[in-house]
This record gives C-alpha cells, sequence and structure tokens, in this order.
C-alpha cells in the first residue's frame, strides 16, 4: 500500500509561509481596517492555513492546541514524535 503523507517538511514550510502572510497582514490591517482586499485576502491565507494545521495533525501529529484531538487517545501522544524542528524529512 502506497504512503499518500504529505511530506513532513514541504508541510511544515508551506505552514510557515502561510502563517507569516496570516501574521503580516493582520499588521496592516491593525493600520488599515476597512481595507476589504486586504480583509478577503487575510481570509483567504487564513483559511489555508488552517487546512494545512489539521492536515499536519492528521499526519504527524498537533503543531497549535487547537489541532490537538485528545479523544482519539487518553494521552498526549505528540511527544513521542520527532519535534517540527527536528530533522523528519519525507
Amino acid at each position: 500500500m502506497a504512503d499518500n503523507r504529505p511530506c513532513r517538511r514541504d508541510l511544515l514550510h508551506w505552514i510557515n509561509v502561510i502563517s507569516f502572510a496570516v501574521n503580516d497582514t493582520t499588521l496592516f490591517l491593525d493600520t488599515h481596517p476597512d481595507d476589504r482586499e486586504a480583509l478577503a485576502f487575510f481570509d483567504e491565507c487564513q483559511e489555508k492555513r488552517n487546512r494545512a494545521l489539521k492536515e499536519y495533525a492528521k499526519y504527524y501529529g498537533p503543531l497549535t492546541i487547537d489541532t490537538a484531538d485528545a479523544s482519539e487517545t487518553d494521552r498526549w501522544n505528540w511527544t513521542g514524535e520527532p519535534w517540527p524542528w527536528q530533522e523528519g524529512g519525507c
């Protein structure tokens, strides 16, 4: 059976990229709260970030508390996995 999991390193890189876009757009919106184009861009990036975080959690464990699912196990299991900054690869 083929492993269809995304490359851990690539997915983590994408999460970093899209998280930067969310954070940067948040700063812009702090000074331009009525910019509809920026708000639409923020919403789009936030949605992409949430999907990426959920995908990462599905295959490699949660990166954030809001993607942790304690219902599947009776313990926090991310301590048994490599940390995101450790060499993971594909």
